[in-house]
């Protein structure tokens, strides 16, 4: 077995072959919902930044409920604090 039959897994002819019936049936798809590769790559580009964006906007979620409670907890922290110091 030749490195560039063990590399592509199977005779280059045969690769081709397959990779040739797959490109068609892919594109033929593609052709029948009106995409281009450019509409893909900008698909999954939207996709990735809006997950990266609602990663960020999760963690400021987050961030805003932490203050929120803060803003009871501590100052009530701080009261029983000095009321417990005096005894």
């Amino acid at each position: 077995m030749s490195s560039l039959t063990r590399f592509l897994g199977d005779s280059p002819l045969r690769v081709f072959l397959k990779l040739l019936v797959i490109s068609f049936l892919v594109g033929l798809v593609m052709n029948a919902f009106g995409w281009t590769p450019m509409d893909v790559f900008y698909g999954v580009q939207k996709f990735f930044v809006d997950l990266w964006n609602l990663g960020f906007h999760a963690i400021d979620r987050f961030l805003g409920y932490i203050l929120l409670g803060a803003a009871i907890v501590v100052p009530v922290f701080i009261l029983l604090r000095i009321t417990s110091y005096r005894k």
